[in-house]
């Protein structure tokens, strides 16, 4: 299948006869048909139930928002057995993106299993398939035999087939579960998950313990199917195989003791995820714990390809903060980057010497992605069914331009209802940035700029939805 880039669509919705009288490069900048027949997209508003759910005989302790946990069930000689359905799943990313993945249970990712160190466990995997897979344990101290590598340590599990794998758990901590039989295709499809053992005694116990596995995929806009064969460009970047806007915040209380568990299985890239207000600690690796003295502060912790890193801090600062990879492309929808750099460019010439052939067009990107969003948004720029290029989402202070791996944090007074969006933060007054007045900055010895066309700040909408300079 070939790849159905942004520029393609670009050009396939919007060059029309203007594209052919500029010229086929240049007309592919990032124009857009201002018109009211393009189709508006769902409201985007963050989801009113962030209940954890889970099965088994134990309350899950681990929180994983968009997801699940799996605690097992209690057998008659005492072993916890756990049981899972390999098969295909329609999967939502975000608003606007379903595709076909493979999942375990039905979901995308497989649900987190929570188990207990010194626990015996038994694991039926049931392939429903088409073709043969395996589990591998992912950090898991076992014998040999139970490391599900297909070939190497078991036979692949044919389709229709249950295996069982059964050991005793000898570590405590965050490790990972995943295929281990034709990789490249059945992780990139999404056959992954996490699986944290708790300690019999919790040495440092927190108010909120939440898990969260990193992903890539490589979707083509339109299209129903991730595409396996990715090596790089990958054009989806989840957390818990959501994409902001599809991600749930993360709901604290006000000095809370909060403590995340990041996975990543992404085929290719390594993920540096970092939060605002807040410093945090790493504290364990699928390693084991660090000890106190090698652990360091830090604001964004790097999470390799097949590892976890557990960050514990104190949520000591009211507010909404964001928390992201900082590779700026992973926090982008459905990017391409074959596309003319247009930053800064005065397209108003160009404009009007088009819109006689091309009524409504409108050249985009001369002031960054942040005004494609809001046009896909609104319904101004028609964008291939079953795609969310360029998509973010309002928040309190006008549009949000992230997508990918973006959440946000909301540290909330006690008591917090950590089930549902609390709402966006107040601010006390005085507490929020604003443009400068000009008796503050001769005040303080400083010269205003005057106001050119492109410092022009874009109309922002206000709280109420007003819009607002």
């Amino acid at each position: 299948m070939s790849r159905f880039s942004r520029r393609d669509w670009l050009k396939a919705s919007t060059l029309g006869i203007g594209g052919a009288a500029l010229g086929a490069h240049r007309a592919a900048a990032l124009p857009v048909r201002l018109g009211p027949t393009a189709t508006s997209r769902p409201a985007l508003v963050p989801a009113s139930n962030l209940s954890t759910r889970w099965t088994g005989d134990r309350p899950a302790r681990v929180h994983t928002p968009n997801g699940s946990s799996i605690t097992g069930r209690r057998a008659s000689d005492g072993a916890w057995v756990y049981e899972f359905t390999v098969g295909e799943v329609e999967h939502t990313f975000a608003p606007g993106l379903t595709a076909t993945c493979w999942g375990y249970n039905g979901q995308v990712h497989g649900p987190t299993v929570e188990a207990a160190e010194g626990d015996r466990v038994r694991l039926y995997v049931t392939n429903r398939l088409g073709v043969a897979t395996t589990v591998h344990w992912h950090g898991l101290f076992l014998p040999s035999g139970m490391d599900g590598v297909g070939g190497l340590s078991q036979p692949a599990i044919p389709p229709g087939e249950t295996f069982v794998y059964e050991f005793t758990l000898r570590q405590n901590g965050t490790f990972m579960y995943h295929s281990h039989h034709d990789e490249m295709t059945q992780i990139a499809l999404g056959l992954t998950g996490l699986f944290v053992v708790h300690p019999r005694r919790e040495a440092n116990p927190v108010d909120r313990d939440i898990a969260i596995m990193l992903h890539e995929w490589y979707v083509a806009p339109g299209t129903s199917r991730p595409d396996p064969n990715a090596m790089s460009d990958f054009n989806i970047l989840t957390m818990n195989a959501r994409a902001f806007p599809g991600t749930d915040p993360l709901v604290v209380g006000h000095r809370d003791r909060v403590r995340i568990r990041f996975g990543n299985l992404s085929p290719m890239d390594h993920h540096p995820v970092h939060v605002h207000g807040h410093a945090w600690t790493l504290v364990a690796t699928d390693g084991g714990p660090i000890p106190a003295a090698g652990q360091w502060p830090e604001t964004t912790v790097l999470v390799p390809v097949g590892s976890t890193r557990t960050v514990e801090f104190t949520a000591d600062a009211l507010g909404d903060w964001a928390m992201h990879c900082h590779m700026t492309h992973h926090v982008m929808n459905q990017m391409g980057h074959e596309i003319p750099n247009t930053t800064g460019v005065d397209s108003a010439a160009l404009d009007r010497d088009v819109r006689p052939l091309l009524p409504g067009y409108n050249t985009m990107g001369e002031h960054g992605m942040d005004e494609m969003g809001r046009h896909i948004e609104m319904g101004h720029m028609p964008v291939p069914e079953n795609s969310i290029p360029m998509l973010g989402a309002p928040g309190p202070f006008g549009y949000i331009t992230m997508g990918g791996m973006y959440t946000n944090l909301l540290v909330r007074e006690k008591p917090v209802d950590y089930d549902r969006f609390p709402g966006w933060y107040d601010h006390p007054p005085g507490t929020v940035a604003r443009a400068a007045t000009p008796e503050e900055a001769t005040r303080d010895g400083v010269r205003l700029a005057p106001m050119q066309r492109h410092d022009a700040p874009h109309r922002e909408q206000s709280h109420d939805g007003h819009s607002m300079h």
